[in-house]
């Protein structure tokens, strides 16, 4: 009988323990799966789109990048032209010009038309080395005097070289610095009879002599081989040892590249 009891006291606290288990176990289901929506809702806002664009910002974007591709590709025409253009080794010109050259130590200034035709070699984009060969005409107001003789006839030629400088080189044009040596054989007749001489009525005496010409020629291209020219400058003179500096005047004409370095 005192076991039995006892037995039946130990049986309680089990039936406790189970019914606890029944009453919290519903519970604890209904946590579980209210947890599990919340834990799949993260990863369902993590992988949401984005948001879409605003048409009036796409056409502007749009419009920028093919303003940039457009740019880029002008560039690259350029800088092709230029390369086309620049990379000619020779260059041939003809020009024609006007220049106020002293016929005489103590005479006025006359006006003199000249023709001009050189070629230049470049050893680059910018340097080269140019030959140029000219000849000069005009007529000269001398003074007074026992033989009556009045605006005699003049003519100069002129061999020079010297270097080529391009200072811009641009796809529409270019500007160069060029400066000559040389000598310059000048005709100062008073007539055709060569009686009597030239030096008799005031101008220089005939011969060669030293010369020199420094401009700033400006080349507006035409086309990768042509360009049209407009040289001002001065030409120094030194007829009858005398340096004459004052002979200011302007070339113009075409220039035409070819060959390849």
């Amino acid at each position: 009988m005192d076991g039995s009891e006892r037995m039946g006291y130990g049986a309680y606290p089990l039936l406790i323990f189970l019914l606890l288990f029944l009453i919290m176990a519903p519970r604890m289901r209904a946590q579980t799966s209210s947890a599990q929506p919340s834990s799949s809702s993260a990863p369902a806002a993590q992988t949401q789109s984005p948001p879409e664009e605003n048409p009036q910002e796409n056409e502007i974007r749009l419009a920028r990048e093919a303003q940039a591709r457009i740019q880029e590709r002008r560039e690259r025409r350029i800088e092709q032209l230029k390369q086309d253009t620049y990379s000619h080794k020779y260059e041939v010109y003809g020009v024609g010009g006007y220049v106020r050259f002293r016929p005489g130590p103590f005479l006025q200034h006359d006006n003199e038309s000249f023709w001009d035709i050189g070629i230049t070699d470049f050893v680059g984009q910018r340097l080269g080395f140019t030959g140029d060969i000219r000849g000069y005409y005009g007529t000269a107001f001398t003074y007074p005097s026992q033989y009556n003789l009045f605006e005699p006839y003049l003519s100069e030629y002129s061999m020079m070289v010297g270097p080529s400088y391009r200072i811009i080189r641009n796809h529409h044009w270019a500007d160069s610095a060029q400066l000559l040596f040389g000598g310059s054989r000048g005709n100062f007749n008073a007539d055709s009879a060569l009686t009597p001489p030239g030096t008799a009525i005031g101008l220089w005496p005939n011969g060669w002599f030293f010369s020199m010409s420094a401009g700033i020629t400006f080349d507006y291209n035409l086309s990768p081989s042509f360009a049209a020219r407009l040289m001002p400058g001065y030409f120094l003179t030194t007829y009858g040892g005398v340096m004459e500096i004052k002979n200011l005047g302007f070339t113009s004409g075409l220039i035409y590249r070819f060959g390849r370095r």
